[in-house]
């Protein structure tokens, strides 16, 4: 005798109300970022993050009962590896995928093939939640529906930068190196765009890009700086190429300052320079180890420590699966379509203060601290990092309010 003969209709429909329940309790979100390369470490650090804030939604009971499942993809730094790693996760039902370690030209790839994925598959949407590519495109003339990015833009950071800068008068000859690539470009562009309006007496000395991952010694690089006669790097390096910047630039005895977007939360930064034992490295994020007054923040990097065993260095990754898990909440769907309209214009109280989702670009409004890497003397720097007598120094905090840009996003919307 069938299942359906042995019960009511009343308990037969209660049956396959459970099925579907049961069939939809895990929201599954497909992580897409370097595992594997030159850059393996980055992409490992942001998992770590993502993974944590996953496990931490799902221990609070989920979102309503609908637990949370990460799916794990090897962007490889390659546009082609990510979209094979894009209708992977399709494939294994995700419905969100988390990224922005690959770079802006991987990125932008992936959010291109989810728009037509989208477009072709009504119903079937995907959200894309972007932590780490900062290509003001991505909110500008590429912005998307289905695009959001949580960490504050390249043409923001560098706002932040030159807002410094302009109070820092030993910053006078700038050399710009930076990878060849298109967020390595914008970095330098906006670089002279911005600090050469805050401090027009700054002089640009030289200006070069490099290969991005490729290169094995800086040391012809920083005899170019050198003969430029340069005391300061606008570079926006990142990973290896960042780490062994540093090294050339120890090995030669140069000492400079290097303004950057995010190097400062790259496992192993800390370590170069304090190995380099001269120049200064500025960058600009969110939050940084052992800023004060940052009581939330401490609490979860206390807590991420105590379970994953490594330092916490990003708020703004760790808030991209408790975004997604609110907008669920308020949407009271996991509709794509209906959660990425939860996420518009939506506030939400962060670790690091309120931050709001920018309705007509999808941009975040996220506070950005400028702050050095630099020797621990008790005062302005307390604690040290990645084994090392160097921690972080807190220069200047900025609202995300203050140093917003405009946007030329014309957001088509489904």
């Amino acid at each position: 005798m069938t299942l359906h003969r042995l019960l009511t209709p009343v308990a037969l429909a209660a049956a396959l109300f459970a099925t579907a329940a049961q069939a939809q309790e895990t929201y599954k979100i497909a992580y897409i970022d370097p595992l594997s390369g030159p850059f393996a470490n980055v992409g490992e650090l942001m998992l770590a993050h993502v993974q944590y804030a996953v496990d931490d939604v799902n221990a609070k009971g989920g979102i309503k009962g609908t637990k949370l499942q990460l799916l794990q993809f090897d962007s490889k730094l390659s546009a082609q590896e990510s979209q094979s790693a894009l209708q992977a996760a399709i494939d294994q039902g995700a419905k969100a995928i988390v990224t922005g370690g690959s770079g802006s030209s991987v990125v932008s790839a992936l959010v291109l093939a989810v728009n037509r994925w989208n477009q072709r598959n009504p119903g079937k949407e995907l959200i894309v939640m972007n932590h780490s590519s900062i290509d003001p495109e991505l909110t500008g003339k590429q912005c998307s529906f289905w695009h959001f990015q949580t960490d504050a833009n390249t043409a923001m950071k560098m706002k932040a930068i030159a807002n410094y800068i302009k109070k820092t008068p030993e910053v006078k000859k700038v050399y710009l190196l930076n990878q060849d690539y298109a967020h390595g470009r914008q970095w330098a562009t906006y670089g002279k765009q911005m600090v050469g309006l805050a401090r027009p007496d700054v002089q640009f000395v030289g200006e070069a890009f490099h290969p991005i991952g490729r290169v094995k010694d800086f040391a012809p690089y920083i005899a170019n700086i050198k003969a430029a006669g340069a005391d300061s790097v606008i570079t926006g390096n990142w990973g290896q190429d960042m780490t062994l910047l540093l090294k050339a630039a120890g090995d030669a005895g140069y000492n400079l300052r290097y303004f950057n977007h995010s190097a400062g939360a790259v496992p192993g930064t800390v370590t170069a320079v304090s190995q380099a034992r001269l120049g200064e490295l500025t960058w600009v994020a969110e939050w940084h180890p052992g800023q004060a007054d940052s009581p939330k923040v401490d609490a979860l990097a206390k807590a991420y420590k105590a379970k994953m065993g490594k330092d916490f260095l990003a708020p703004r990754i760790d808030l991209v699966p408790r975004m997604l898990a609110a907008a669920i909440t308020k949407a009271g769907s996991t509709d794509s379509a209906k959660v990425a309209k939860a996420l518009e214009d939506m506030t939400y109280d962060s670790v690091v203060g309120p931050v709001r989702m920018r309705a007509e670009d999808h941009q975040l409004l996220i506070p950005q601290v400028v702050n050095t890497i630099a020797p621990v003397d008790g005062k302005t720097v307390k604690v040290g990092y990645e084994g090392t007598n160097y921690g972080f120094r807190t220069d200047a905090i900025y609202t995300g309010n203050e140093i917003a840009q405009g946007t030329d996003c014309k957001m088509q919307r489904p």
